[in-house]
């Protein structure tokens, strides 16, 4: 009888420890996979939001340009020159040359492993962030993500103060401080070759629109979208619909390669059904332009709704 229960307390402690390190290496496994660092800061997905995310997310993507991995495949290059017309192209591999003769020329955000939790604010321009109060929410995150000329100041007991990254194309530059990346959705070559201007020559101040020959920024913080991570996002998460992603539908899926936890403010209409940005009173239509409003929507809810993302709407 005393063997049999010293047999039996064996028994129970070898199963329960099994299966703790059962659950630490699925955790662990699920982590590395999908990006999510599932046992340390988001533990909500379920099985069958991790199949949708699978299949969308692509661990793999090149999200930043670099050196190394500048070169585009035949099928990358069209999609990205068809974007908007060139009516003169310069030689893609020799401004990929000098640009990484100015700025850092390495792999972004390659420290994804089980014990990261880094959260992200993606602050999007939306009127619903006016009276949202959702300031220090948005700059207690550790990454805080802002597009195009989204101001801060005079706003900060809505969107916040705080700014580490920017994404910006020529025809939305703002200058700014040394505490925040400068990150370049380039559509066009031009578009590389402006990066390039505004920190050394300034003679870029056209492309189809007057744009900014030289901007505030820090050149040690600059950084480039890849064009196939845009194709990507095109692609896998929007199966080709719309002409392409917009701005802040690129800063979300970024957000998502980068970080581990994402919150996202300042997106969609007003409780009004307005579409608005909130620091002026210029009204919008969702669907207007080359992008795809409504994919991008059902997207973004099937990220909320799956606890990939959670969504701050201003009147919730």
């Amino acid at each position: 009888m005393m063997i049999n229960k010293r047999t039996l307390r064996q028994v129970v402690v070898f199963v329960s420890v099994a299966s703790t390190i059962c659950i630490v290496l699925f955790c662990q496994t699920s982590t590395w996979s999908f990006h999510t660092d599932a046992c340390v800061c988001n533990c909500a997905m379920d099985s069958e939001g991790l199949l949708w995310f699978s299949q969308r997310y692509k661990p793999s993507a090149n999200v930043t340009l670099n050196t190394k991995n500048s070169p585009l495949d035949f099928h990358t290059y069209w999609w990205w020159k068809s974007l908007q017309n060139e009516s003169t192209v310069a030689d893609y591999k020799k401004v990929v040359e000098v640009l990484f003769s100015l700025f850092p020329d390495k792999d972004h955000y390659s420290d994804t492993s089980p014990s990261r939790c880094r959260t992200c604010a993606v602050v999007g321009n939306s009127g619903n962030l006016i009276g949202s109060h959702y300031g220090a929410l948005i700059d207690s995150q550790d990454f805080v993500i802002r597009m195009n000329e989204g101001p801060t100041k005079g706003f900060e007991q809505d969107v916040g103060s705080k700014t580490t990254h920017r994404v910006i194309y020529p025809e939305s530059a703002v200058d700014m401080d040394e505490t925040t990346h400068l990150i370049l959705l380039p559509f066009k070559i031009l578009d590389l070759q402006w990066l390039i201007s505004i920190f050394t020559t300034r003679h870029i101040d056209l492309t189809y629109m007057y744009v900014k020959p030289s901007v505030k920024a820090d050149r040690n913080k600059v950084m480039i979208l890849h064009p196939a991570f845009m194709k990507y996002i095109y692609e896998s998460w929007l199966q080709s619909h719309g002409g392409y992603p917009s701005t802040g539908f690129i800063s979300l899926i970024f957000a998502l390669h980068i970080c581990d936890e994402v919150s996202m403010f300042g997106f969609g209409p007003t409780k009004d059904g307005v579409w608005h940005h909130y620091f002026d009173d210029f009204s919008s239509d969702s669907n207007g332009g080359p992008h795809d409003g409504g994919s991008e929507g059902e997207v973004i809810a099937q990220l909320h709704q799956k606890h990939r993302i959670t969504t701050y709407k201003g009147w919730e």
